[in-house]
């Protein structure tokens, strides 16, 4: 179970993981558009960051339930 003064912070990060991820996807597309090949850094992000963020907010979102059960 999380505690409770770490679910804000990490609901934070999963939302910042998760805005970062899609504009890194955004880029990759509009430099691929433009048929050049975006760093690696950006392309990256795009696809572990995505994947980092749906965990995280998936065992959050699992947490809560859990916590909401056991009262």
């Amino acid at each position: 179970m999380i505690p409770h003064g770490y679910r804000r912070p990490l609901v934070i990060v999963a939302a910042v993981v998760a805005v970062l991820s899609l504009v890194a996807v955004g880029a990759v597309m509009a430099t691929a558009f433009a048929r050049g090949v975006a760093p690696i850094w950006v392309t990256s992000t795009a696809l572990y960051g995505l994947p980092l963020a749906f965990i995280l907010m998936a065992a959050l979102v699992v947490d809560s339930v859990w916590a909401r059960r056991r009262q």
